[in-house]
Order: C-alpha cells, then structure tokens, then sequence
C-alpha cells in the first residue's frame, strides 16, 4: 500500500502507522467533545448525572469518530498491485464452492449457481471449480424441492462430477458446522474453498481471479471481497442498496488499510487456502449454555482471527468488482438478522482475551461489540437527559450569604453549537467528501448522473436519519435480550418480496410507539427545554408502523425509481451473470408455474429436467 505523496514504506510499517494516527485522531476528537460538552454541562455547577452523561458522549463521539477516520482512509490511501500468476500461467489448484443453504427457496439459489457455472463453463477454467450445495434445510418438503430442482440444474448444466448436493441430517455448529462438516470429509480433494451464502452471486471472472491471486501468494489465507447489494426492490431495499454502493467501497478501502493482512472476513464471497482453513479455523464450543456459551455464531471474525493467529494473511481486496449479494427488504427482516449478528458479536466478549491472537483481532472483535453496544449508549444519554432537569436542583444565583447581585451561570451556548456541529459533522463529513471525490473521478455517471446522485445521497441521509431511531431501539432490545440470557437462534433468511403488512408492522413495533409516546410525554411536563431536540428521534419512533410498511413495498420501490433515486451501476448497466441468473429464474419459475397447473410439482418427480 502506498500514500500518494508519502515515500514508499514497507507494508507492515505503513499500516502500524495508519492504525496509530487513526487511533490517536479518534481519541482526540473524542476528547475534544468530552471537554465541550463538560464546559457545557457544568456551567452551573457538579451533577453526578451530569458525569454519567459527559462519559456516554466520550464513548459515543469516539465510535463515530473512529468510523470517520476509516472513511479518510479508505478516501486518501490507495492498495498497491497485488501478486496474481502472470498471464499465460494455467490455474493449477482446485477450488470448491461451498454454496450453505437453510430452508431456502431453490429456485432462487440454484439459478444464481446455474448462472456462476455457465460462466466459469464459457470462459474455460471450469473443471478447476466445483459447487457444493450444503443444505441444513429442516424442513421435509424444502429438502424435496431442493433435490428435485438439484436434478434439473445437474441436468442443464451437463455438471455431473462437477456439482453436488448434500444434506446434512444434524445442523450442528449452524452454518459453522455446515462448513466444517464439508472440510473434515471432502476438504482434502481441494486446494482452495469458495464461501457464499444462498444469495450471493459473482462474476465467473471474478471467481477466476480470486483463484489466481491466492494461489500466487503462498501466505495468503483468506481472500475477501466487497460484495455489492443488488435486486433490491422496495424503498428500504434500494435506499440500502445505493448506500452500500456509494460509501461502502471506500469505508472498506479505508477497514482494508487500517488491518492490513489480518483483514475481515464476512463469511462469503471470500476464497481461502483450504489447508490453512482445516489447520487453524476449528471453532471451540463455549462453556455454558447460549447466548454467551455453545456454537459461536459470528464464526467469520474468529476464524479470520485464527487464520491471523497461525501466520496466514487475512486481505480484503476492493479492487475486485463482480461480487454481490441480496439483501432484507424491510425494517423487520433487517432487524432479524441484525439480532442474530448482535449476539454473534456480543458472543466475541468471551473471545477478546483467548490466548495467542493478534492485538489488532481483538481490537476487531471490541469494534463488533461496540457496533451494537453504540445503539443502548445513545438510549441512555437521551434518557438521561430527560431525567437531568427533574433530579437535578435549581441553579443558585445568591451561592453567598447577604450578596447583593446574583451569579448567573456563565453562558457556554457557543461551545454546545460547535459541539452539536462537530457530531454533525462526524456523521456527514465522511459522505460529502466521497460525493466530491466521485465528482472529480466521474464516478458519478455509474449512478445516473451528478443531480440524480446529489438528490439521492440528500434523501438518503434523510430517510437514514428517519429510520435512526427505529434501528436505535430495535438494536438496544437486542443487547438488553442478549445480556439477560435470551437466545434469538438461526432464524431463516426471507427472500421474498419483503411486503410489511400494517399489521405486522404495528405488531412488531408498537412498543417502540409507546416508547416514543412516553419520551414526548415526560419531556413535556418534566423537561420542555429537551423537548425540541427529542422531536427528531420521537417522531420516528411514533410513526414506526408506518415508516416500516410504506418502505417495505415494491410499489415504493418504483416511486424512488421514477424519482430517479437510488440509481446504481448493477440497475443501470447489469453485469452479465446478473442478467443471465434474472432470465434462468424466470424461465424456471414459468415452468413451475406451468407444471403447477397441470398438476404436476418438481417435488413428485414428475416435471421433466429440461437442457438449456
């Protein structure tokens, strides 16, 4: 890696010096909001709730100021070539393509691997890749379906020898132990494993140059991309979608600078050495019962860890492009697998001190926990100041006996503007630098245009800031279940259109109603001087069911796109496996349909396998 204008380091000396100043500027800046805000607070003297609340914004100001510091790095510092066979030099290892799936639609997945399959067919190298589907289904009549759509995707493709289908009858270990299951019985037959999950899909170009970058680099363990979001279809979808377009290739430039080679991995779209995986990655089974003991659910950090741990480098490249992924299209799917990935990550509390990892993986599992426990502290700095004017006594303008002129408390507006500015800022700088630097590298055509992209970050960061509080609060009950000893388990992933009734919504977020109704309320009568700053965060809370219900719906989703909202280069110009895996599922779904008609079902055996 390399910083323009800087002389040339060594790699393991640049990325200590970015970790260093990126910490040290964090701290700062944290520092600074905790001295503004103790000015502030103190200016009519000491409160004990006063204190509490000084340290909620110490720790608050310095998680945002650490996820602005990656965003500066991921806008300033560049990766330099990384190793890969020269051209001409045939891929000599084998890779499998590990395909988990739980209670998935078939249809759905299959044709994304129908589709990664034809490529990697049409380009040449596709006796080097085979795909494994790993089901953990529980369902009977899924794990029908699933073998019966398995016959017909064997059949299209010709990839008998090629392609397999295996179900296990215990889920032990969760999709962990899915993986694990495959690396004790079949590992050995490969040199690399390719990890994706039921709904990711990637370039067979991509999957070629992955292979060829690993194999190229003896010490590389693991080998992540960036993958993007895509086929998403409600107004919830595609606001996250073009987000995760947007900004995140530069958050994950910035993540991918500061860890250098003990990297993330995100559980897919990720190659690994399949030898280093078998030799490093076994995961422990907690002492104690979950959701602290058992299974380790957030089993990707560890296992990167591990790799890190055993000498492997662990990388994530943002150069690679083709890598994608679906995902939720509504508040409620998102919040339930946000719950699995906060108790995963809560869960990494019993890990942090685990004898011989790196200093920077267990910084990395501290940044995890921190990314849920970042919700409650904001809860209780807002509940705390509600509760501050009511418990705490009137200032004391006559602190002296017989004075004949009050002290009034020296006014500290200024610092609490620039204070309110500086989290302002934090939260804003980072995409308004990534705006100008796509305006100077024309990245903006990818996404309709410089006005449409302009209007789209506007009513983003607008509906992010609607949406805030309902993540605030969905996110805080998390941690308050897992900490009082709830496990939320595995839940199926829905991948159908993501349609949130009104009464499910209200169903799933009445209480953050109530909540919402009670914090207007109590600032009313005890605290009316917090009331106009509550506005932002109660309103929200108030019209949950609504905002949950009106964004969840494809209708929404074509208002942004007559809107000209939320544009993105895999809606404006598909990459081809996106193309050829949308005409494979409808041409699948069409013969469903057909055969349903006529009585038929690929559960019974008696839909045909037909050939491309």
């Amino acid at each position: 890696m390399r910083f323009s204008g800087l002389p040339a380091l060594r790699s393991e000396a640049l990325t200590l010096y970015q970790r260093t100043i990126s910490v040290i500027i964090s701290v700062l800046l944290a520092i600074t909001a905790m001295s503004l805000f103790t000015a502030v607070l103190l200016s009519d003297g000491v409160d004990p709730l006063d204190i509490i609340r000084i340290a909620l914004v110490a720790v608050s100001t310095l998680w945002l100021s650490w996820g602005a510091m990656l965003a500066l790095n991921g806008l300033f510092f560049r990766h330099g070539p990384v190793a890969r066979l020269p051209e001409g030099v045939a891929l000599r290892g084998t890779t499998a393509i590990l395909v988990p799936i739980y209670n998935e639609d078939p249809l759905g997945t299959y044709s994304r691997v129908a589709a990664m399959y034809s490529g990697l067919a049409r380009i040449g190298p596709s006796d080097r890749f085979h795909f494994f589907i790993l089901s953990d289904t529980r369902e009977e009549a899924v794990a029908r379906s699933e073998e019966a759509w398995f016959a017909r995707l064997l059949a299209e493709c010709g990839a008998q020898g090629r392609m397999f289908y295996r179900r296990r009858q215990v889920n032990t270990g969760k999709k962990a132990g899915n993986i694990a299951d495959f690396v004790t019985s079949s590992g050995a037959l490969y040199d690399y494993m390719l990890f994706l999950d039921a709904d990711s899909l990637m370039e067979p170009e991509t999957i070629v140059e992955m292979a060829r970058r690993i194999e190229a680099a003896p010490k590389l363990g693991l080998l992540q991309t960036l993958p993007k979001i895509i086929q998403a279809r409600s107004w919830f979808g595609r606001a996250m979608q073009f987000s995760a377009a947007y900004f995140s290739p530069v958050f994950a430039n910035g993540v991918a600078t500061v860890q250098g080679e003990e990297g993330p991995f995100w559980g897919h779209n990720a190659i690994c050495r399949t030898r280093a995986f078998a030799a490093s990655c076994g995961l422990p089974v907690l002492s104690g019962p979950p959701p602290f003991g058992g299974h380790i659910l957030s089993h990707d950090f560890v296992e990167a860890a591990l790799l890190a741990r055993a000498g492997w480098s662990v990388r994530v490249d943002t150069d690679l492009e083709g890598s994608f992924e679906e995902a939720p299209e509504n508040v409620i799917d998102y919040a339930k697998r946000d719950r699995r990935w906060c108790q995963g990550n809560l869960q990494h509390s019993r890990l942090v001190l685990a004898p011989g990892l790196r200093m920077w993986n267990r910084f990395t599992f501290l940044q995890g926990i921190m990314a849920y426990a970042a919700s409650p502290i904001w809860l209780l700095f807002l509940v705390a100041s509600i509760v501050a004017p009511v418990v705490t006594a009137p200032p004391d303008y006559f602190p002296e006996p017989h004075m004949l002129f009050p002290n009034f408390p020296h006014s500290e507006t200024t610092k609490a503007i620039v204070l309110l500015a500086g989290i302002f800022g934090l939260l804003l700088l980072p995409k308004f630098l990534i705006l100008l630097r796509y305006v100077f590298t024309r990245t903006n055509r990818q996404f309709g245009g410089f006005a449409p992209a302009v209007f789209s970050i506007v009513i983003e960061i607008l509906w992010s800031s609607l949406l805030a509080p309902l993540m605030l609060m969905y996110q805080s009950r998390s941690v308050a279940q897992v900490l009082a000893g709830t496990d939320g388990g595995w839940p199926a992933a829905n991948r159908d259109d993501g349609t949130i009734p009104l009464g499910q919504a209200w169903a799933a977020s009445r209480w953050i109603v109530v909540t919402g109704l009670i914090a207007l309320a109590s600032a009313w009568f005890f605290a009316p001087e917090v009331l106009v700053w509550l506005l932002p965060t109660s309103l929200p809370m108030i019209f949950a069911p609504f905002l949950i219900w009106m964004t969840s719906t494809p209708g929404s989703g074509r208002l942004a796109a007559i809107l000209g909202l939320f544009a993105t280069p895999s809606e404006l110009s598909p990459s081809p496996v996106i193309v050829e895996r949308n005409a494979i599922l409808a041409r699948w779904r069409s013969d469903a349909n057909a055969a349903d008609l006529m009585g038929a079902s690929p559960r019974d055996g008696r839909l045909q396998p037909l050939r491309a």
